[in-house]
């Protein structure tokens, strides 16, 4: 309301008709501009009173999200907001809003339109204020996916920036199976105009053979290097979503533990008790613990391995287990995972080495795992660091970005 407005309805008792219809008229006026501005508005806007009923919006909100009832139903005008939106997680969201009396606050969210998108949101309460004290609530939502997008697109290129040196490597490992099919393709040759020449007379036997199996040798170990880079330089196509990932790490536990187990190795789990989401893509997320759950075997089972007991008196203990321990917690504003194992450790050399394409330790490992781990991380704007000793066992620690958290809350009474 304007000061015009304001002071003129302090005087309405001494009003005529025609400053009464003046007064109402202008009201209509300021009524108009305030619509016109939010409907100006690049984010969404829900205004509600003091019981999270809906007092107005504008039309953006109605394409940033999904609502159970239309907005323009009068139904709309005597229900909570939390009870109109069609989103689990944004409803019970808004519902914890208003039962806890907060006025300040701000969460990220993921929501997929009727096509199967998936497109981000931050919900952001902020206090109506009338008078001086709070009279509802102000709902912005805005739609964050571009700049999640261009963050996607970064850590991309900088994955792309190592497709040089894999190339080369990739390079290298070609020439030699190259060169092997050259030789023994010209001594088939030498050979068969040798045999044309004496009459047609055929080499001694196998001569053919050894070298046909030669070269067959060669062109499978070519294609396993040609689908082992393929492998590795594929785009991770990740359908990134707010999810639980206890809940995942929760399934890819009772996946692998009985694997552990029938090894002789103990699976722990203190799990992060928070409750909060983080942006990962459930599918990758799995293929991470997956593969170091499978190193974390390979280095326990290598290290108390029967034939190595005289080096291992651990082994020697019937009560000795192997340990793999995963624990998860919230600091410094990221969501850590933490994969401790007692195996046979690694020095610093292979530590330095672990993320390169086709390093390996393994006799049959094809350096693929761990890079790809790697590229899933930073495909989450996450980190990783390992952490080892030989003989002792080994620690990797995942760091993914938590989406920004709530501000400091802020009740009515002004607690």
């Amino acid at each position: 309301m304007s000061e015009f407005v304001k002071r003129v309805t302090q005087k309405l008792s001494k009003l005529s008709k025609e400053q009464l219809m003046s007064l109402l008229k202008k009201s209509m006026e300021d009524n108009e501009d305030f619509n016109s501005i939010i409907e100006s508005l690049s984010i969404g806007m829900l205004i509600v009173d003091k019981n999270f009923v809906l007092k107005q919006y504008n039309t953006i909100v109605k394409s940033l999200l999904s609502f159970k009832i239309l907005l323009d139903e009068t139904k709309a005008f005597s229900t909570p907001v939390w009870e109109l939106i069609d989103n689990d997680d944004i409803s019970e969201y808004l519902k914890k809003i208003d039962e806890n009396n907060i006025t300040n606050s701000s969460e990220e969210f993921s929501v997929a339109t009727p096509g199967g998108v998936v497109r981000f949101v931050t919900i952001t309460i902020l206090p109506l204020m009338h008078n001086g004290k709070p009279s509802g609530r102000i709902v912005k939502v805005r739609d964050i996916t571009e700049s999640k997008a261009h963050a996607v697109t970064i850590h991309r290129m900088e994955n792309f920036a190592n497709l040089t040196k894999i190339a080369a490597e990739m390079a290298h490992d070609i020439k030699n199976p190259l060169g092997a099919i050259s030789i023994h393709v010209q001594l088939l040759q030498k050979a068969v105009e040798k045999a044309r020449e004496n009459e047609n007379i055929l080499p001694p036997p196998k001569f053919v053979e050894n070298h046909i199996d030669i070269i067959n040798k060669e062109i499978e170990q070519l294609n396993t290097h040609v689908m082992n880079f393929l492998l590795a330089v594929r785009p991770v196509n990740a359908k990134l979503e707010l999810k639980d990932p206890e809940k995942i790490v929760e399934n890819t536990i009772a996946f692998f533990e009985p694997e552990f187990n029938k090894n002789n190795i103990q699976v722990f789990y203190s799990k992060c008790e928070a409750n909060k989401k983080v942006l990962i893509d459930e599918k990758l997320f799995h293929e991470i613990l997956l593969n170091i759950a499978q190193n974390a075997l390979y280095a326990i089972t290598h290290k108390f391995e029967p034939n190595s007991a005289t080096e291992n008196p651990e082994i020697k203990n019937k009560d000795f287990r192997g340990k793999f321990i995963i624990s998860t917690f919230i600091k410094d504003n990221r969501y850590i995972f933490q994969f401790s194992d007692n195996g046979c450790g690694m020095s610093d050399d292979v530590i330095a080495k672990i993320f390169e394409p086709y390093f390996t330790t393994k006799a049959t490992g094809t350096g693929l795992g761990m890079p790809m781990v790697f590229k899933i991380i930073k495909e989450f704007s996450g980190e990783i660091r390992v952490e080892s000793k030989e003989g002792v066992g080994s620690r990797i620690s995942i760091f993914l970005p938590m989406p920004q958290k709530n501000k400091k809350l802020l009740t009515q009474n002004g607690d």
